[in-house]
């Protein structure tokens, strides 16, 4: 069965654009990928646990930072291997260089007998949509479409302010 996470794509508006905030993963694989590479910060539903639980939690864990207000739901998108990806939306704000995450241990080199900590995100920053569409994983681009396409539409009027810094 495949894995199942739940994320919070965090959205302000500055300089009259739509910005979003993404996570580049942390790790020896990840540090020289840049465009594909970046995500919203998510991770693995624990059994029984509620989608909403878990993006709040794992926003927390990437970022260092709690959010208050409602999320708005994006839906649900299948990355490439088949992890399903639960997605919710909140407009705030947060400075990339407060990032605070939790680190994870790894045998590196490999089969070297050492094992390293390495952060889980190790960089966290603002793009537009168009800057985010390069540098988000692919089968990310459809929650940057889905949050256009909702914060746009001219029935919903416009966002306020859903969390605190």
């Amino acid at each position: 069965m495949p894995s199942e996470s739940a994320g919070v794509l965090m959205f302000r508006r500055m300089g009259g654009q739509l910005q979003v905030l993404l996570v580049h993963p942390g790790g020896p694989f990840w540090r020289r990928k840049d465009l594909g590479a970046w995500t919203i910060p998510k991770g693995e539903r624990m059994a029984g646990e509620d989608p909403e639980a878990t993006a709040r939690r794992e926003f927390a864990e990437e970022t260092g930072r709690t959010l208050d207000g409602a999320l708005l739901g994006l839906g649900r998108i299948k990355q490439r291997g088949g992890k399903q990806v639960e997605a919710f939306a909140i407009e705030g704000d947060f400075d990339p260089a407060r990032l605070v995450c939790n680190s994870f241990e790894i045998e590196w080199p490999p089969r070297s007998g050492k094992r390293q900590s390495f952060a889980e995100v190790d960089k966290a920053a603002w793009f537009t949509l168009e800057e985010a569409r390069a540098k988000i994983n692919g089968a990310q681009i459809e929650l940057l479409e889905r949050l256009e396409a909702l914060i746009l539409s001219p029935d919903r009027g416009p966002p306020g302010p859903h969390s605190r810094s």
